[in-house]
């Protein structure tokens, strides 16, 4: 290193992904209305690409190891909040098992709503079906009583009110993907609009 280079300074406030702000709050935004899902009626269905199904009842999903991943979230609309906390199954433990050559997921939740992940951003402990947040059952409007959390991606890829995921060999665009949002939606790259 050259003597008196320095480089740029550091910022004091946290490392935030380009372009977001942080938020106390946690904004809820949603493109329809509430889904409303008794425990009595959810269902959550894995579905491979040759057919093959796994079901879990609101019990059975109770009975499998539970875990309390802590992470940040990023939103499309640029607000961030840190250290949010949550408990549910890691998708690692329902994928366990399952013979599958597919390469992507298709998400579907109450209410009709898809998103489209890469199978891979599904493993290795980096999602979740979470049913609380901050030591609460998980409100209906944050997409309770459970959701998909993929931190790693910008929340709309985290379906609120999730009931299943469809394997695919081929990727196959989601409800905001095919209105133009970005298919991956990596929000350190600002991947936030088709050809960002």
């Amino acid at each position: 290193m050259s003597p008196g280079f320095r480089g740029r300074p550091r910022s004091a406030g946290p490392d935030l992904p380009p372009g977001q702000y942080l938020t106390p709050d946690f904004p809820v935004l949603s493109a329809g209305p509430t889904p409303r899902v008794e425990l009595a009626n959810w269902e959550f269905v894995l579905a491979t690409e040759g057919g093959a199904e796994f079901r879990w009842t609101w019990d059975e999903l109770m009975g499998l190891p539970q875990e309390t991943p802590t992470v940040d979230i990023h939103c499309v609309t640029r607000w961030s909040k840190l250290g949010t906390t949550w408990q549910g199954v890691s998708l690692d433990t329902l994928l366990s098992g399952v013979d599958t050559a597919a390469r992507y997921a298709l998400v579907h939740s109450y209410g009709g709503y898809t998103t489209n992940l890469p199978l891979d951003d599904l493993r290795g402990g980096r999602a979740w079906v979470v049913h609380r947040y901050a030591d609460a059952p998980l409100p209906a409007e944050h997409g309770g009583p459970a959701r998909l959390l993929v931190p790693h991606l910008y929340l709309w890829k985290s379906a609120k009110w999730v009931r299943g995921i469809r394997l695919l060999v081929e990727d196959q665009p989601g409800f905001w993907e095919t209105a133009g949002y970005h298919d991956y939606g990596d929000p350190w790259r600002e991947q936030r609009y088709q050809g960002d």
